[in-house]
């Protein structure tokens, strides 16, 4: 839409509320609202004014007032407001220079697609994220000076085979064995299709929904691929009618990467590819019938993977999912159809138009705006240089012995890792000053404050367990 077109749009429907939302530097949505008689079309080029340093990772307290400029292309109503509320998605912009602000996570994805048709490989990066989460009947945790737990509490949950659930009707999903039994065993039927109906009312193009591997209560919706920046907006309006709809059932939707031991965690495989002029450039007569310029980018990914991480699976908990044996690969290698290997070529259809990869590390607590900018960049830069990504492996890695793994890299195994390798070695993401180094610092800093190191201080209720006695 035009930004006239937003305002007839608020008009035809009856708005009463304009919700303005962006992300901070994490990948959360902030929000605030003002009254329909705000919209002229005007707010699209003066915005509103807010206060930045309260934002994480933003602004210091002596240089906050920011700008919140609404992308007209993104309205839409919000569907689950009481009140008739139109919903626009922001740029973040300073309210002196109007230059776009350097940590708004939005503004680098579009620089990310700039810097694409900069560089004349393409002029689209297309993104397909499979975000899986967890649906609970209840969940509490807490840490404090002096206790520290978690109980989360599930109808599909295996723990309840044996409780008086008054009565137990039975059907839990037996343990690996989520994917994909019908009802009674799957009881999240009719919430998934909820949401499935609920993102296509919001202007998302979607392709099935299904139960997952874990018990408990594991799902995904599968959504079309977009564009880079418009499939971050999608994966933030995918979260946000996730949760909302799993709390208006009376349930609890998370998209943590690990929050059950001993079960399948989740991921977010990003299936991937770059066209131009309308044509896909990864379809050719290399390897699973990818282009050379395709494997550049797969040696790109591999190249810079521990870098990725940082973005892609941002945090302790990541690190959690990311261990042999639960199809979460940490070994860096790529294969057609071998779902162990850290990249897969997927071999579903021989079109040229649906060759594309997917990098199966990512999970969905990341923000998908930094983390689809990053492999792009990584890819991108393994073009530039036409890096070779070696051999393929289409053996299954976990059947491998001790010498065939050795030489095998994979990918770190905690934040601390991942934060390491990107202070190490972040010059792809520099180019064409799509991420910055402000960026680049604020973020590592963040994550080593305010995560790695209270992770490393606080005992676990493991820990009493082993060594209370020792």
């Amino acid at each position: 839409m035009t930004p006239k077109e937003a305002v007839d749009y608020a008009k035809q429907n009856n708005a009463r509320v304009i919700d303005l939302k962006f992300m901070d530097l994490l990948g959360s949505w902030q929000h605030f609202s003002v009254p329909t008689s705000e919209l002229e079309e005007g707010l699209f080029e003066d915005g509103l004014g807010f206060d930045g340093s309260s934002i994480r990772g933003w602004q210091a307290i002596n240089n906050s007032d920011m700008l919140v400029i609404p992308d007209p292309a993104t309205t839409i109503m919000d569907p689950f407001m009481k009140h008739p509320t139109v919903s626009m998605i922001c740029n973040i912009v300073d309210p002196i220079t109007k230059e776009k602000y350097s940590r708004d996570p939005r503004n680098i994805a579009q620089k990310a697609e700039a810097y694409l048709k900069s560089t004349g490989i393409g002029d689209t990066a297309y993104f397909g994220p499979e975000a899986e989460f967890f649906i609970f009947d209840n969940i509490q945790y807490d840490s404090t000076t002096n206790e520290s737990f978690y109980s989360i509490d599930s109808e599909e949950g295996t723990w309840n085979t044996g409780s008086d659930e008054g009565p137990n009707l039975g059907h839990k999903p037996r343990h690996k064995e989520g994917y994909f039994p019908v009802a009674p065993s799957d009881t999240l039927q009719d919430i998934r299709s909820e949401m499935m109906l609920t993102m296509e009312q919001v202007g998302m193009a979607m392709e099935c929904h299904h139960h997952e591997v874990a018990t408990g209560g594991q799902c995904e919706l599968a959504m079309r691929f977009t564009s880079l920046v418009d499939c971050g907006d999608k994966l933030m309006w995918y979260k946000y009618i996730v949760k909302n709809i799993a709390k208006a059932h009376g349930k609890t939707a998370t998209f943590m990467p690990k929050p059950m031991y001993g079960d399948n965690g989740t991921g977010m495989h990003t299936h991937q590819s770059i066209w131009k002029d309308g044509k896909p450039l990864f379809a050719g007569n290399s390897y699973a019938g990818f282009s050379e310029m395709g494997m550049h980018y797969i040696g790109g990914i591999l190249k810079q993977a521990n870098a990725i991480c940082a973005f892609t699976n941002p945090t302790t908990n990541s690190y959690k999912r990311l261990v042999p044996g639960f199809e979460a690969p940490v070994n860096l290698a790529y294969s057609s159809r071998n779902r162990s290997a850290s990249i897969r070529i997927p071999m579903y259809s021989p079109s040229p138009k649906a060759k594309r990869l997917e990098i199966r590390f990512p999970d969905p607590s990341c923000n998908g705006y930094l983390a689809f900018a990053t492999m792009l960049m990584a890819g991108l830069d393994g073009i530039q240089n036409k890096i070779d990504p070696g051999e393929p492996l289409d053996k299954n890695i976990y059947s491998l012995g001790p010498e065939e793994l050795a030489n095998i890299p994979t990918l770190p195994h905690s934040l601390e890792g991942s934060i390491q390798a990107l202070e190490d070695d972040h010059e792809f993401l520099l180019k064409g000053d799509v991420f910055t180094q402000d960026v680049i610092d604020t973020w590592i800093d963040y994550k080593r404050e305010n995560e790695v190191d209270p992770s490393r201080l606080r005992p676990t209720p493991l820990e009493f367990q082993m060594y209370y006695d020792c």
